[in-house]
Parts: C-alpha cells; sequence; structure tokens
C-alpha cells in the first residue's frame, strides 16, 4: 500500500484538469490508498440547512442530510470530526482556512486515531478541491441551490466575498438573507496587512437598480481601499458613485477596520445601525453608538468628509454589524426582531461554545422562523471576534473598558 503522503500528492496532482463532477471519485480513490473502504463527499446549500452530496461514479444518489438532526450536521456545526456508535464511520468537517465548506464521510474496518489523523487530512485536501472549482462550475453552484435565484441575488453574490475568514488572530464571518432573492443589501470583509477591513451597504429598494447601486457601492469600496485609501475614501468615493450613476438611490453603510495588533477598531457610519459590542457574554449597550453622518448618494461629502471614530477592543470581543432588515423583521403577530434578540442570540449561541459562523446560522434560522420563513427585506449580519494568540483581558468587563474618540476625516481638495 502507497503512504497516505503520496495518495494526498497523486490527488491533488490528479484533480488539475477534473471537473466537479469527478472530485469525489477521485477522492474516494485516494481514501481506498490510505485504507478506508468509502468515502462520500457533501457539500452544504446556500442557507446551510442540508448538506447535499457530491456526485460520485458508480453509487447510486445518496440522500441529502440535515445539517440540526445528523451526525453529520454535527460534523459541520462543531468543526470536529463525529464518528459512529460502532466506530465504522467518522464525519470529518471540510474546512477552507475557516470557512465550513461541507463534510466529508469515510467508512474503514476500524478508525483508530492514527488513520483518522490521516483522513483529516484528506478532508482538508477535498475541501481545498471544492474552492478551487468552485468559480467556474456551475454543477457545484446548482448542486448548493435549493431553487432559483432572482437576477438581482445573482448579481450581488457574484461580488461576494466567501461567507468566514479569519487568521489566529481575528475571525468574520457574515450572512445574507433572502439568499434567492436579496436586492439592496451586501458585505465584505477582507484582511489587510494592518488587520481586518469590514463593509456592510443597505441600498434603499428590492430590485435590480437596487442590486445594481450596491454591487457599485462594493466595487467602489475595494477599488478606493486596494489603491490604498483611507476609510474616508472610501465612503467618499461610495458616495461620488451613487451620486453620478444612481441618482435615485440612497445607500446606509459601516465601514471598519480593526487593527488586529492592538484592537483598535476604526470605522464610519453612514445613516446605518450602529456596531454592537458583545464582551464576556453580554452585549455593553451603546458603547459604539455614535451620530451617524448622512446616508450616501447625495453628494454631501464633496465638501464635508465623515467622522472616523475610534474604540479600543479587548482580547475576545466580538462586533456586530447588521443591516435594520434584521432587527426591523416582523413577526406574523407583528412583533419585531429587535435588537435585544439579535444580541440574545449570538450570546446564547456563543456561550454554547458555537463558533463565529455557527452562531450566525443559528440566528438566522431564528430570524427565518420569527418571520414565518418569509422574510420581507433584506438581511445582512456580520460578526467579528478579536482573539490574539496569547493575550488576555485587561480592562475589568464591569467597566466598560471601551476607550474611544471621534474625528473627522482629512479634509479635502
Amino acid at each position: 500500500m502507497s503512504t497516505y503522503e503520496d495518495a494526498l500528492g497523486d490527488l491533488l496532482a490528479g484533480s488539475h484538469l477534473r471537473s466537479v463532477r469527478e472530485l469525489a471519485g477521485l477522492v474516494q480513490d485516494a481514501g481506498r490508498r490510505m485504507g478506508l473502504r468509502e468515502t462520500a463527499m457533501y457539500v452544504t446549500d446556500l442557507q446551510q440547512i442540508r448538506l447535499i452530496p457530491l456526485p460520485q461514479p458508480d453509487v447510486a444518489d445518496r440522500p441529502t442530510l440535515d445539517v440540526d438532526t445528523s451526525l453529520a450536521g454535527l460534523a459541520y456545526r462543531t468543526q470536529r470530526a463525529q464518528r459512529s456508535r460502532d466506530g465504522a464511520t467518522a464525519w470529518l468537517p471540510m474546512i477552507d482556512g475557516v470557512e465550513r465548506v461541507g463534510v466529508l464521510m469515510v467508512t474503514a474496518a476500524a478508525l483508530d486515531d492514527v488513520l483518522l489523523g490521516r483522513v483529516e487530512a484528506l478532508a482538508g485536501v477535498a475541501a481545498l478541491l471544492v474552492v478551487s472549482k468552485s468559480s467556474h462550475s456551475d454543477l457545484l453552484v446548482e448542486t448548493e441551490r435549493a431553487r432559483a435565484m432572482t437576477v438581482q441575488a445573482e448579481l450581488l453574490w457574484a461580488f461576494l466575498p466567501p461567507r468566514t475568514i479569519g487568521t489566529s488572530e481575528v475571525t468574520s464571518s457574515a450572512v445574507l438573507e433572502p439568499a434567492y432573492d436579496i436586492g439592496g443589501d451586501t458585505f465584505d470583509h477582507t484582511l489587510d496587512d494592518g488587520g481586518l477591513h469590514l463593509t456592510v451597504i443597505d441600498s434603499m429598494g428590492h430590485d435590480l437598480a437596487s442590486g445594481g447601486a450596491s454591487a457599485a457601492g462594493l466595487a467602489a469600496c475595494r477599488a478606493a481601499r486596494r489603491s490604498g485609501g483611507s476609510l474616508t475614501d472610501i465612503v467618499t468615493s461610495i458616495d461620488q458613485i451613487l451620486d453620478a450613476w444612481f441618482t435615485d438611490r440612497l445607500m446606509t453603510a459601516v465601514v471598519a477596520h480593526l487593527d488586529t495588533s492592538d484592537g483598535r477598531l476604526t470605522w464610519i457610519n453612514c445613516g446605518h445601525p450602529p456596531p454592537l459590542l458583545i464582551r464576556h457574554g453580554r452585549v455593553l449597550p451603546h458603547v459604539l453608538d455614535r451620530e451617524p453622518d448622512l446616508p450616501l448618494g447625495w453628494g454631501f461629502l464633496r465638501d464635508t468628509p465623515p467622522t472616523e471614530h475610534t474604540a479600543r477592543l479587548q482580547p475576545g470581543d466580538r462586533i456586530l454589524l447588521y443591516s435594520d432588515g434584521v432587527t426591523e423583521a416582523r413577526s406574523p403577530g407583528g412583533d419585531f426582531y429587535g435588537e435585544e434578540r439579535l444580541a440574545d442570540t449570538v450570546i446564547r449561541a456563543t456561550a454554547a461554545g458555537a463558533p463565529a459562523p455557527e452562531a450566525l446560522r443559528r440566528l438566522v434560522q431564528g430570524l427565518r422562523q420569527h418571520q414565518g420563513h418569509k422574510l420581507r427585506d433584506d438581511a445582512t449580519i456580520l460578526l467579528t471576534e478579536w482573539h490574539p494568540s496569547g493575550r488576555g483581558g485587561g480592562t475589568r468587563p464591569d467597566s466598560g473598558g471601551v476607550t474611544t474618540e471621534a474625528r473627522p476625516g482629512p479634509e479635502r481638495g
């Protein structure tokens, strides 16, 4: 039998010219060389409700699995391997960095710890292969969808980054609903040399023009940021694009940057709900509330730069950015979802040990249930946690412990 290193190397080498339809078969061949009887690859659907098997040669169609009730779903939710009672089957999360891709099922005569450790490497490679094909495979996209998507939703999803990104110092995770019918909401998060950039955008309306305005706003954000622009430059650029090309559209936004070396959060709020700070399992109310600047699209920022606000975080702090479609979501009886319920859901999930992506998945499930599974407005939620390696909190939790300041952006000529 070849070594498992050989099996993984041959899997990578053989995958370059293969399609998504052939991936599960390639992983199966590699698994058998490592001593496994069988493997199967599952990816999550767009709303993270079901795990859907990828097609596999000479294998009958496998059933989809529920994320909340299956052993496979438990592996996905906890990001930890799960073994069946008889020890012959295991489910391993397929993770790309910190982004959950799906799960890998494996069977063997005996899944001892040595073999299971090797299978974890196989699951990691399988995840990388799925991600590498995802940008140019309609088969994979169609597998992950439960129904057709509107044109404006297709437009915005094409611009979105991975739902979860992170390093040893920071994790950022986002969700966007209604997944198949979003209109004006969008988000962005990306790592740079100094930390993490965050953006949440809410464009007026729920049609193709709204989606186009949000996509243009996101493109303006990235163009300014990637040219070395400050937060003020980014916000001003978005405002100018809207004023020039989308004259009937207004947009609220929060654009922020977290310095992962010292926990300094800097942000600009243009008519958007303020960020929420979660520390030691509770929300620190109003700590990040500031007088917002005007919404974008009126062109006012040509003469008056927006105000940049700053706050110093503690290790373990979580920042929650969201659109008003979350807190203003109404139940069939007319009750608002509200900020308190929003924060409580995140706190309960994280107190139970759920990582940020799982906390948001549960939050969105609760939001859909609150509205009778019929969301009437876009709802975007972005949760960021600062967890610097080897550092502990310094300020007492009951003191608030946030030093803040505000300053106008640089004057523009």
